[in-house]
């Protein structure tokens, strides 16, 4: 819940029209787009700038989230490093079926880890265009959300005081644990889908085994490839959810990932040294509204995908298009349009994702299921996908998130 504003006595205090609390993607794109219009502002991070610029997460951007980054002077870096892909590769019964999505819409993907996007992020905010950040900040608190003086209170890790700072609104992008959902007043309603399996994430030191993303439906579980660079490539299994990564050698995740990932006519996997393992419970989440007086959430604070669907940061980018604008129109014109229309445009899109994500489960875990009647109908939705253009279609608008409006 919101705290009350710190006694007068409390030390340091200073002012920014608004305080962004978590420096992800969305929390830097929203600054990035302040500090562009002029506006002053503040983000507050609890990890270093060395964790956030190595924090391994997702990579699929789709293609208009990157015109917008673009058309914010925030995509040079990415259009330039980035992979385009055009293609996915479903694998199941033996044999790989390639979805040719870009030859049927004309739309591609991007492959940008998002550590590298938040290293630009970061760069443009700070560096460059001279946004204050703290890195390393402890006990943050919100205050007085619901008055027309908000406040966000913090310790500084250097001298171990407590700062606090007054804004007109706070940007709350701290994720699922963070100081904004710990501020949500009761009549919040948080929507929680679990799908009661877990994936467990895997980092290979390894070259890509295709060059595109594969997704394998095995009886035994899915399994997912996908490119992080020439020289890294994440892989996921399906595990049992709480499963502990210990128990997952290199031998055995590479023997299994081979097994699910098999096509008679495709070569195996390169395999490599691994880097990360550990394990994902399979879950989504929608709080509802996303503003709360003067709090505005957005990304992970607000809704979480889970990878099923790969649209957790493009999300958070949609997101923080949103807001930033909002806040700007606001700020520099008086305009409210777009901070009034915010948790609407946002959640239509957010809940058409959550959607998505939802059908595709059925379709990569419909087959370990151990239900015949759900591998049947897994199968069914495959197969469509490669006979029927309607079918097709469809899915490549919900995958590339092209849809004329929603």
């Amino acid at each position: 819940m919101t705290s009350p504003s710190p006694h007068s006595d409390s030390p340091a205090v200073s002012r920014r029209p608004v305080v962004i609390v978590g420096a992800g993607p969305a929390g830097l794109t929203v600054g990035n787009i302040l500090r562009a219009a002029g506006v002053d502002c503040l983000v507050l991070e609890a990890g270093t700038r060395a964790f956030i610029e190595q924090r391994p997460r997702a990579g699929v951007i789709e293609e208009w989230a990157v015109r917008g980054l673009e058309q914010r002077g925030l995509g040079g870096n990415l259009t330039a490093r980035a992979q385009r892909h055009t293609e996915c590769e479903f694998r199941f019964d033996g044999r790989g079926h390639r979805f040719d999505y870009g030859g049927l819409t004309g739309r591609h993907h991007w492959v940008y880890p998002q550590p590298w996007l938040v290293t630009d992020l970061v760069h443009e905010y700070a560096d460059v265009r001279g946004g204050a950040i703290r890195f390393g900040v402890r006990d943050v608190r919100l205050h007085d959300l619901d008055s027309d003086r908000p406040s966000v209170s913090y310790t500084d890790p250097d001298s171990g005081e407590r700062q606090l700072v007054r804004c007109d609104f706070v940007a709350g992008c701290d994720g699922a644990r963070g100081a904004s959902r710990a501020a949500l007043p009761e009549r919040a309603r948080i929507s929680r889908h679990d799908y009661g399996i877990g994936w467990l994430a895997l980092l290979a030191e390894a070259p890509p085994s295709s060059d595109c993303v594969l997704f394998g439906m095995h009886p035994d579980g899915f399994a997912g490839h996908m490119a992080r660079g020439p020289g890294l490539t994440r892989y996921y299994l399906q595990c049992p959810p709480g499963d502990d990564p210990d128990d997952w050698p290199d031998e055995r995740v590479w023997d299994e990932l081979q097994r699910r990932l098999h096509a008679a006519d495709r070569p195996p996997l390169t395999r490599g040294p691994l880097l990360e393992k550990r394990v994902l419970d399979m879950h989504n989440y929608v709080v509802e509204p996303m503003v709360y007086g003067r709090l505005l959430l957005a990304g992970d604070a607000a809704h979480l995908v889970a990878p099923i669907a790969a649209k957790g940061m493009n999300l958070a980018l949609n997101d923080a298009f949103l807001l930033g604008d909002g806040l700007v129109a606001h700020l520099t014109e008086g305009d409210d349009t777009g901070l009034d229309g915010y948790a609407e445009a946002c959640l239509r899109r957010v809940w058409d994702y959550q959607e998505f994500s939802q059908w595709l489960s059925e379709i990569y875990h419909g087959l370990s299921h151990g239900d015949p009647f759900r591998a049947g109908t897994a199968r069914a939705r495959l197969r469509r996908l490669f006979t029927s253009p309607a079918a097709a279609a469809a899915f490549a608008e919900q995958y590339l998130g092209t849809a004329g409006a929603y």
